[in-house]
C-alpha cells in the first residue's frame, strides 16, 4: 500500500525543496498545505498522487480525520510577525496537527523548530524561553509541549541553523535574499573582522536529510547516528564555521583576498555596544543577548552525517548559486 505524507508550508523555501525532493525519491502519496497555490512552484503534474489543498495552519481541524491517514506528517510551516497569530501558528495550531495523527499509522512526525532555542549541547536555552521574540519563545513552548506529547515516541525534531536557499523557481530563504547583495560590499568586508562563529545549511540539504529520515527503517538511521532515541533532535548544518573564515572565503570567491597585513576593523561587541549607544539604537533584549552571545554551535548532522553528500558545503558553493 502506498505510503503518505502530509506536508505544510510546502511553498516556502524550505518547502519546495522538500516537496520536489519526495516527488522524485519517492512514490508516497503527498498532501500539500499550502496558503496560496500560486506561490507553489513545483510541477505537481509530474506524477500522480500529488494533492495540494489550499488553506492555512488555523484550518487544521477540518483536516483531522484526512490526518489520521498519513503514515508521516511534517511541518514546516511558521509564522514570524505579531504576537497573536505567531503564538496561534506556530504553538496551538502546530500541537492541534500532531494531535490529529493516528499513532496506529503515523511512523514519524517531523517538526521543524530553529537553533536558536539550543545552547552548545543541544539542550533547552532558558534564555529563548525568556527573553525571546515571538517567534522564538513560541518555538520554545511548542517543542516542550510536543516532546511531552503521546507523539513523542516518534517525533523527530530538525533545528535548521542559517538557511539558505531559493532560485528562479523556488523563493529565497530571508538570509539568500541579503547573499546577493554581498559582491556590492565585498571591498568594504575586506577591512573588517569579528569574534563569532555559526553554521548554515541549504534548503537542498535540508531536503536530503529529511527524504532520508521517511525512507530509511529506524534501524538504518539508528546505525547511522550516535544517538537516536526518540524524541530525536537533529540540529541541521555545515561544520562551524567562524565569521573571520566565511569573511576570508567570501573575499577569495571575488577575487578580492584579504592582504596578510591588512589592518581590519575589529567589529568586537564593545564597539557594537558602542555605535548602539551613539545612534540611539533600539535593541530588544534577545538582540542584546546574540551580540554578546556571539558564537552559535551546536552539535551538527548534515548529509554526509547519512552517507550522502552536500550540494552546498561551502561559501563559495552558496555564492556560485545566489550571485
Amino acid at each position: 500500500m502506498t505510503k503518505r505524507a502530509f506536508i505544510t508550508g510546502a511553498s516556502g523555501c524550505v518547502g519546495h525543496y522538500l516537496v520536489e525532493s519526495l516527488i522524485h525519491k519517492t512514490d508516497y502519496e503527498l498532501y500539500l498545505l499550502v496558503r496560496d497555490r500560486s506561490k507553489l512552484k513545483v510541477d505537481v503534474s509530474v506524477r500522480s498522487g500529488i494533492n495540494v489543498i489550499e488553506g492555512t495552519m488555523q484550518d487544521i481541524e477540518q483536516y483531522r480525520e484526512l490526518l489520521g491517514t498519513m503514515n508521516y506528517v511534517i511541518s514546516t510551516a511558521a509564522a514570524w510577525g505579531g504576537t497573536e497569530v505567531t503564538f496561534d501558528t506556530n504553538l496551538h495550531k502546530t500541537v492541534d496537527l500532531f494531535a490529529a495523527i493516528n499513532p496506529a499509522v503515523c511512523e514519524r512526525a517531523i517538526y521543524f523548530s530553529t537553533a536558536s532555542i539550543l545552547d552548545e549541547q543541544n539542550q533547552i536555552l532558558p534564555s529563548a524561553g525568556e527573553i525571546g521574540t515571538d517567534y522564538i519563545r513560541s518555538k520554545y513552548e511548542c517543542l516542550e509541549k510536543l516532546e511531552n506529547s503521546v507523539i513523542s515516541d516518534r517525533l523527530i525534531t530538525v533545528f535548521p541553523t542559517l538557511v539558505f536557499g531559493g532560485d528562479g523557481n523556488k523563493p529565497y530563504s530571508h538570509l539568500s535574499g541579503g547573499l546577493k547583495e554581498v559582491s556590492g560590499y565585498i571591498n568594504l568586508m575586506r577591512w573588517v573582522k569579528g569574534e563569532g562563529s555559526f553554521h548554515f545549511v541549504h534548503g537542498s540539504d535540508i531536503a536530503q536529510i529529511i527524504t532520508q529520515l521517511i525512507t530509511t527503517d529506524e534501524s538504518r538511521l539508528s546505525w547511522d547516528l550516535d544517538d537516536f532515541n526518540f524524541p530525536v533532535r537533529l540540529v541541521l548544518g555545515e561544520p562551524k564555521l567562524t565569521v573571520n573564515q566565511a569573511i576570508a572565503e567570501a573575499c577569495e570567491y571575488f577575487k578580492k583576498p584579504i592582504g596578510k597585513w591588512s589592518p581590519q576593523l575589529n567589529l568586537s561587541p564593545f564597539l557594537i555596544d558602542v555605535v548602539i549607544k551613539l545612534f540611539n539604537i533600539k535593541v530588544a533584549a534577545w538582540d542584546r543577548f546574540c551580540i554578546q552571545q556571539r558564537h552559535f554551535t551546536y552539535k551538527v548532522v548534515n548529509p554526509e552525517t547519512f552517507g550522502l553528500k552536500s550540494h552546498y558545503p561551502n561559501i563559495a558553493s552558496l555564492l556560485a548559486a545566489m550571485v
